[in-house]
C-alpha cells in the first residue's frame, strides 16, 4: 500500500518546480492535482503523460489501481482559485 505523501514526493521530484496535492484514503485510488510551469504549451494528454511517467512503475505493478489527474500551469491555477476562491 502506498500513501498520498509518497505519491506527492514522486510527482514533485519528477516534475521540476511542481506542487502536487494528492487525496485518497484507501491506498489504491487517488486524485492528483498538479501545478507546474512544465505544463505550459502542452495539451491535456501531454500534461497527464508527465504525471504518469512519475508514477509509471506504481501504476504498472498495480500499487496504484486508479488515479484521477488534474493539471494546471501556475496561471491556470490562479484563475481556478479566483473562480472558486
Amino acid at each position: 500500500m502506498i500513501h498520498s505523501h509518497e505519491i506527492k514526493q514522486l510527482i514533485e521530484s519528477h516534475i521540476n518546480e511542481s506542487i502536487a496535492f494528492i487525496t485518497g484514503d484507501d491506498g489504491r485510488h487517488f486524485t492528483a492535482t498538479v501545478i507546474s510551469d512544465q505544463f505550459t504549451n502542452k495539451n491535456r494528454i501531454q500534461k497527464q503523460q508527465l504525471v504518469y511517467s512519475a508514477l509509471g512503475t506504481l501504476i504498472h505493478d498495480g500499487t496504484i489501481h486508479a488515479i484521477s489527474i488534474k493539471t494546471f500551469t501556475p496561471e491556470e491555477w490562479q484563475q481556478q482559485e479566483i473562480k472558486h476562491g
